[in-house]
């Protein structure tokens, strides 16, 4: 279940999203920083002794401990104390285009509330993955029975007894949530390959990425600001683009006024996009999920932005820069 879901693009990009089963009182959860794509010839789940994940997390340590024996350096995902609350068997999270076009948008609860109707769901507001996101999570899962959680510019949750059902549920919410992209754009890749000729960037591997640049609206979206933890995480907050006539390298030698890091791609509007050389397949597979999610976003959709104060919050946090590594080592 976790390959198939993590080979669809459209659920899952790069190391984001994660799985988790509970075995007594072990929860075996994706580690932090591997790709669910990977689980049938990778080891990319630990266990967690569940009981001491939900004393941790009662405690407001977001740090889980490894099953002693454990046998390996790889870290818990920081999602773990999400899955440990969730009390259902299986639980399966993922960044999936349509929840995430559907919950960046100002009227996110009205749509939600008529497409999931007859489901056992709730809709949280944005929070800081981790630590802060758990508790608002434990506090609604004290009060209701709740089998699907949509998370506010960050994804869904889906709880369920086994993995046919956690992805059946997945695929019924997919299914009432469907928006219908734009059609891409295909770019003018000589033009590009030119003026990247001698900088540090190049062409992305998905040809698809051009339309975010060349599509007037997806463009004014993604430079807009930032829609969801991962896209800060990967591509750097909002992405910026190269007026006509500038220098490529200008960009790279600019330091950022906000202490921020550099964007790993810049948009060259009626051209395409480009992107660092020394991006990695992380940053790649969430520039196409970026182009997956502006493309289904309709051109009369008012959308939530994460703030500032999130962006800082998740470019300065250790479990992200940990996850950024491992996905430039894979």
């Amino acid at each position: 279940m976790s390959a198939r879901v993590g080979r669809n693009i459209l659920l899952v990009q790069g190391a984001g999203g994660n799985s988790s089963i509970k075995q007594d009182d072990l929860l075996w959860v994706k580690a932090s920083g591997t790709w669910l794509a990977d689980a049938e010839h990778k080891d990319i789940f630990v266990p967690v002794p569940l009981g001491a994940a939900r004393a941790a997390l009662a405690q407001g340590d977001e740090r889980v401990p490894l099953a002693p024996n454990a046998g390996t350096a790889l870290r818990a995902s920081i999602e773990t104390s999400l899955h440990a609350l969730m009390p259902h068997m299986v639980v399966l999270h993922v960044h999936s285009v349509n929840t995430i076009a559907w919950a960046v948008r100002t009227d996110a609860r009205e749509e939600f509330a008529k497409r999931l109707e007859g489901l056992a769901w709730r809709w949280i507001d944005y929070h800081h993955p981790g630590l802060p996101l758990a508790k608002v999570v434990n506090d609604t899962l004290a009060k209701d029975k709740v089998d699907v959680l949509v998370l506010g510019n960050h994804g869904l949750v889906v709880g369920a007894a086994t993995c046919a059902a956690a992805e059946a549920l997945v695929d019924e919410v997919e299914r009432r949530l469907a928006l219908t992209p734009r059609s891409a754009i295909p770019a003018d890749e000589e033009a590009l390959r030119s003026i990247c000729a001698g900088t540090a960037y190049r062409l992305p591997k998905d040809p698809q990425c051009h339309s975010v640049a060349i599509d007037p609206y997806s463009r004014a979206i993604a430079i807009s600001g930032s829609l969801y933890p991962d896209h800060v995480v990967f591509l750097g907050p909002g992405l910026p683009v190269l007026e006509q006539g500038e220098d490529l390298r200008a960009p790279a030698s600019q330091v950022r006024a906000d202490g921020l890091p550099h964007p790993a791609a810049l948009l060259i509007p009626g051209l395409g996009c480009v992107v660092r050389k020394d991006a990695s397949d992380g940053a790649e597979a969430m520039l196409s999920c970026l182009t997956l999610v502006t493309c289904r976003l309709p051109r009369t959709a008012q959308v939530r932005y994460l703030t500032h104060e999130n962006e800082h919050a998740l470019v300065s946090w250790d479990a992200e820069r940990y996850r950024q590594q491992l996905t430039a080592s894979r």
